[in-house]
C-alpha cells in the first residue's frame, strides 16, 4: 500500500537542512553557513532585535526580515501579519525588508531560502508566530520592570504595553529606547511558548492592506531591473539557434567594434551546464549592447538536439510509455491489472499538454559586481540558496564569498527558481573588472525559458457492474524539472525502492479518491530532458496530472451513468489513507457546487456546468480546491467561459482578501493554460518569440470568477497554485456536458472541440 506523508514532516522528500546541504554538496551547491534563531541582547543597542526575523527601531517601527521572494503574492505582508499578531504591534508600524542569501534566513522547515510550492505560509506560520510571541514576552518583561508592575498583568496591543489596573503604559518605542528589553530564548523555550488560539486573533483573518502596495503604486519599489551602480556596463545576450546543447565555434566582432560604447564580446563558458552556446555583448549602455549584439557574427555547432521538435518529443513519450519494463512507481496500491480483469467497463485514454512559457512581465535580469574578492549579485530570485550554488559553480568561488541582494520580483511563477541570468553577469563582471547588468530581451526570455514540459499521460480505469471504480493505471511521461537541478534531496524514492524519481513531476496523480487498485508510473522523457530544459511553472505537476485525473474521473462518471458530482462525492469517502483530506476536498466540492447552482440552475442550450476538485502541489499540503465552470459552446466549437466558481479550503486564511486575489489570479492563469497558451519546439528551438505568437488570455476573455474562501481553523496552507490546476478539467468537463465533445489535449481549441463533436 502506498504511504503518503505530509511534506512538512520531511518524510516523503527529505527537506531537512542537513539533507539539503548534503544533496546540494554532491551537486556543487553547498554553502557553509549555519542558520541561527538566537535572540540578541538589546542593551546598549539603538534597535531591538528580538529575533533574526525582525527588529524594532527606537521610533517603534517593526521591520520584518522576509526570507521569501515577493513576486506580487504579498508573502512579505503575510510574514509581517504573522509577526504582528503575536507581537501585538500596530499594523501601521509594520515594514518589510527582503533578505538575500544569508542562510540565517533559511526557511525553518526547508533549511534553504526558497519560495515555491505554495509552501510559504504553511511552513513559516509557526516560526514567525513564535518569533513575534517571544518579542512580546521580552517587551512585557522590560515594561514590567520600567513600570514596577507584574508582567502577567500586562496587555499588549497596538505597539503598546499597558497595565489596566494602574493605567500605566509604555510604547514599544519607549521600551526600545530604554535599552531594557534584553532577553534570550533557547530553542526549547521557543517551542514552549503558548501561541494564541484562533478566537484570540486580532490580525489573522483580517483583510489588512498589503504593505508593498504604496511603494509599487508610487514607483519607489525597486526591482532587479531598476538597479544602477557607478561604472556599470550592460550585457545583451546572443543566443544560439537551439534551446540547449550548442557550442560557440567562432565570434567575429569586427562590426560590433564599430558600435559606440562597445566593450567586448564575452563567450559564456558555464561550468554548471545551465547554459550552452551563449555570447554576451557588453557595452556602456543597454541600447549600445543591443546594437553590438546584432552586429556580432557568431557561429555554432548546433549540438545533438538540433533536429528535435514537439512531434519527436511526443513520439518518444509514447514509445517510453509502451515499454512496460520502464519507469518507476510513484503509487502502487493493490493490483491494478488484476483488478481490471473481467470488469464490464474499462476506459483507456491519452491526455497531453503542450510546452508552456512563464513570461513574467519583468524579464530575467541580474547585475554582478566584484568588491574585495566578494561577488555581489543583484537580482530578484525565488531560490537564493541554489542561486548561490550556481554562481559558485560558474565562477569557482567559495559560496561564502557570494552575496545575493534580493529585490521585488516583477513576476516569477517558478521561472525565478532558476538562476541562469546570474551566470553571464558574473562571468562578464569578473573578466572586465566592472559591474555588469544583464537584461534578457523578451525574445531571450521566451525562447530560453525553463518551460513547463510537454507531457503525455495514459490512463486506464475499470468500473464494476455497479459502476464503482475498482482499478486505475496511470502512466505519466515528461521531462523531470527537479531532477535537472541535481539536488538528490529533492528527489523521491520510488515506492518499490528501485530508484529515485521526480515527485514534483508526479504530484497530483496520488489523488484522494478511494481506488482499491491504483498504480502510477513515472517515466522520464529523455529527449525532452535533453532538448527542453524544463522548470517549475506555477502549480508544477498538478497542472498536468489533475488534467488527466479529473478528466478521466468525469469520463468514468458518464460511463457509469452517474452525475459527475455524485460520482466524485462517493469516491471521496475518506477510507484508509484518504482519511481527513478526502472529507475536506468533499466539502470544498459541495461548497463550489452550491455557490454555482450546480444541478439546480437551468442553462441555455449549448451551455453547461463542469466540475473538478484538486489538492495542492503535494498530496498532504493542506489546501483543497474545487471548481464549477459554466461554459457555452457554439455549433462551430467556439468556447466561451462565462463563470468560474471556486471554493478554496486553506485552513486558516491569514489575509482573506489576499487569498481571494491569489485564487482569482490562479484561476485566470489556469484558464489561460487551458484554452490559449502553447509553445512549439521545431529544429531544437522554441518558435514563439513574443506575445504576438505566444498568446495568454486577454482581459476581454476574462469570465466572472466567484471565490469562496473556506477558513475553518485548520493549519494555514498555501493558495497561490491549486486553482491553476482545477480550471482546465472543469472547463473540459463542461464542454462535454454542453456539446458532447471530449477533448483530451491542452490547450483546448475550437478546432479540437468541433472535431470531437463529430467523432
Amino acid at each position: 500500500m502506498t504511504k503518503h506523508q505530509k511534506i512538512a514532516a520531511g518524510d516523503r522528500i527529505d527537506l531537512s537542512r542537513r539533507s539539503f546541504v548534503v544533496g546540494s554538496s554532491a551537486a556543487g551547491l553547498a554553502c557553509a553557513f549555519a542558520p541561527s534563531l538566537a535572540f540578541a541582547d538589546a542593551q546598549g543597542s539603538a534597535t531591538f532585535e528580538p529575533s533574526v526575523w525582525y527588529s524594532i527601531a527606537p521610533n517603534g517601527i517593526v521591520t520584518v526580515n522576509v526570507g521569501k521572494a515577493d513576486m506580487g503574492q504579498h508573502v512579505a505582508s503575510t510574514m509581517a501579519q504573522l509577526v504582528a499578531e503575536e507581537l501585538g504591534a500596530s499594523w501601521s508600524d509594520m515594514r518589510v525588508h527582503l533578505m538575500g542569501n544569508d542562510p540565517k534566513y533559511n526557511d525553518p522547515a526547508l533549511g534553504a531560502i526558497i519560495t515555491g510550492g505554495s509552501w510559504s505560509t504553511k511552513m513559516n506560520f509557526d516560526a514567525m508566530s513564535r518569533a513575534g510571541a517571544a518579542g512580546r514576552i521580552a517587551l512585557m518583561d522590560a515594561a514590567a520592570s520600567m513600570m514596577g508592575v507584574p508582567a502577567n498583568e500586562l496587555v499588549v496591543r497596538d505597539s503598546t504595553v499597558s497595565h489596566p489596573k494602574s493605567g500605566k503604559s509604555k510604547s514599544f518605542a519607549e521600551i526600545v529606547r530604554s535599552g531594557k528589553s534584553a532577553r534570550s530564548f533557547t530553542a526549547d523555550e521557543m517551542k514552549a511558548i503558548t501561541l494564541k488560539t484562533p478566537d484570540q486573533y486580532v490580525y489573522i483573518g483580517q483583510d489588512l492592506p498589503q504593505i508593498d502596495i504604496p511603494a509599487k503604486t508610487n514607483g519607489s519599489a525597486k526591482y532587479g531591473i531598476d538597479l544602477m551602480l557607478p561604472g556599470m556596463l550592460y550585457g545583451k545576450l546572443v543566443m544560439p539557434p537551439v534551446r540547449y546543447g550548442a557550442k560557440v565555434t567562432s565570434v567575429d566582432d569586427s562590426e560590433a567594434k564599430k558600435v559606440h560604447g562597445f566593450v567586448k564580446a564575452v563567450v559564456i563558458d558555464d561550468k554548471t551546464g545551465t547554459t550552452t552556446g551563449w555570447v554576451l555583448a557588453v557595452a556602456n549602455t543597454y541600447f549600445n549592447a543591443m546594437k553590438a549584439a546584432k552586429a556580432l557574427k557568431v557561429t555554432w555547432d548546433k549540438g545533438p538536439n538540433a533536429a528535435e521538435s514537439s512531434d519527436t518529443l511526443l513520439a518518444e513519450a509514447r514509445r517510453a510509455q509502451a515499454d512496460a519494463s520502464g519507469g518507476l512507481f510513484f503509487v502502487k496500491q493493490g493490483d491494478a491489472a488484476a483488478g481490471m480483469k473481467d470488469m464490464p467497463t474499462v476506459l483507456d485514454a491519452e491526455y497531453t499538454t503542450s510546452i508552456n512559457i512563464h513570461a513574467p512581465m519583468e524579464p530575467m535580469n541580474a547585475t554582478a559586481e566584484f568588491k574585495d574578492g566578494v561577488l555581489h549579485l543583484y537580482t530578484g530570485n525565488q531560490f537564493a540558496t541554489r542561486t548561490t550554488g550556481i554562481a559558485a559553480g560558474a565562477t569557482g568561488l567559495d559560496p561564502k564569498l557570494i552575496v545575493m541582494h534580493q529585490f521585488w520580483l516583477g513576476g516569477g511563477f517558478g521561472r525565478r527558481l532558476d538562476s541562469d541570468m546570474v551566470i553571464p553577469a558574473a562571468l562578464a563582471a569578473r573578466e572586465l573588472g566592472k559591474p555588469v547588468k544583464v537584461i534578457y530581451s523578451r525574445e531571450d526570455d521566451m525562447t530560453f525559458d525553463f518551460t513547463r514540459p510537454l507531457t503525455y499521460q495514459k490512463v486506464k480505469a475499470a468500473l464494476d457492474a455497479n459502476g464503482k471504480l475498482v482499478a486505475m493505471e496511470h502512466d505519466v511521461v515528461s521531462a523531470w524539472p527537479t531532477a535537472r537541478w541535481g539536488i538528490p534531496a529533492f528527489l523521491t524514492p520510488s515506492v518499490d525502492k528501485k530508484g529515485s524519481l521526480d515527485g514534483f513531476a508526479m504530484n497530483g496523480s496520488d489523488h484522494w479518491y478511494t481506488v482499491p487498485n491504483h498504480q502510477v508510473r513515472a517515466i522520464l522523457n529523455e529527449k525532452a530532458q535533453a532538448a527542453t530544459p524544463s522548470g517549475q511553472l506555477r502549480s508544477v505537476a498538478p497542472g498536468w496530472t489533475f488534467w488527466a485525473v479529473e478528466s478521466m474521473i468525469d469520463e468514468l462518471a458518464h460511463a457509469a451513468g452517474k452525475d459527475p458530482l455524485d460520482f466524485r462525492l462517493a469516491l471521496l469517502d475518506g477510507a484508509g489513507a484518504n482519511a481527513g483530506g478526502a472529507q475536506r476536498l468533499r466539502n470544498a466540492l459541495l461548497a463550489a457546487a452550491g455557490l454555482a447552482g450546480y444541478g439546480t440552475k437551468k442553462l441555455p442550450k449549448g451551455e453547461a456546468h463542469g466540475v473538478a476538485c484538486v489538492s495542492s502541489q503535494e498530496r498532504g499540503a493542506g489546501s483543497w480546491t474545487a471548481c464549477v465552470a459554466q461554459v457555452a459552446v457554439s455549433p462551430e466549437g467556439a468556447i466561451k467561459v462565462k463563470r468560474l466558481t471556486i471554493a478554496a479550503d486553506v485552513g486558516t486564511a491569514v489575509n482573506p482578501d489576499g487569498v481571494r486575489a491569489q485564487v482569482t489570479g490562479a484561476a485566470a492563469w489556469g484558464m489561460s493554460l487551458a484554452l490559449f497558451e502553447k509553445a512549439v519546439l521545431k529544429d531544437g528551438a522554441i518558435q514563439q518569440t513574443n506575445f504576438h505568437m505566444y498568446k495568454p488570455m486577454r482581459m476581454s476573455q476574462m469570465p466572472e470568477i466567484d471565490v469562496a474562501v473556506i477558513s475553518n481553523g485548520e493549519p494555514a496552507a498555501g493558495c497561490g497554485e491549486p486553482a491553476v490546476t482545477v480550471v482546465a478539467p472543469a472547463i473540459a468537463n463542461a464542454i462535454y456536458n454542453a456539446a458532447g465533445a471530449r477533448v483530451r489535449a491542452l490547450p483546448i481549441t475550437p478546432e479540437a472541440v468541433k472535431a470531437a463533436m463529430k467523432a
